[in-house]
């Protein structure tokens, strides 16, 4: 029995990766680390694009101890606690743990950078105006 998708319709060609992508985000559902994505409202004087900020709660992570990096179309933020062996604890509550928290990015969304403060990792993103295209397709004519 084969599985009818939404992007089944013969209307929408070439949205294979699209449906493969959207997949995969529902997979990734751990809630750890807990993040919030908002809109930054641009500079009025600057004429710069929107920008979006992705904010990560990664308290406990040095710098050290995370990447951000771009994979294909996605921003792929990963932490890595080290635990140093050195120390004898009688009560341990705070684990050292590791995380990747991917975030699919549309087509021409740029990283500005990123930023670690107060146990927050900020990542700030545009996306500037698309050039608008219209492309005429000739005809031909065949007897």
């Amino acid at each position: 029995m084969s599985r009818i998708t939404p992007f089944a319709s013969p209307l929408l060609l070439g949205f294979d990766a699209m449906e493969k992508t959207l997949e995969r985000i529902s997979k990734a559902s751990d809630g750890y680390p807990p993040y919030n994505i908002e809109r930054v409202a641009p500079d009025s004087l600057s004429g710069d694009p929107e920008r979006l900020r992705i904010t990560l709660a990664v308290a406990g992570f040095g710098e050290d101890e995370l990447d951000v990096s771009i994979e294909e179309n996605q921003l792929v933020i990963r932490g890595r606690q080290v635990d140093p062996g050195d120390r004898e604890y009688l009560y341990r509550g705070i684990a050292a743990r590791q995380f990747q928290r991917t975030f699919v990015l549309a087509d021409g969304m740029q990283v500005l950078g990123a930023g670690l403060k107060n146990g927050l990792l900020s990542v700030d993103l545009i996306r500037p105006e698309p050039a608008r295209m219209v492309k005429k397709i000739n005809i031909s004519v065949s007897q």
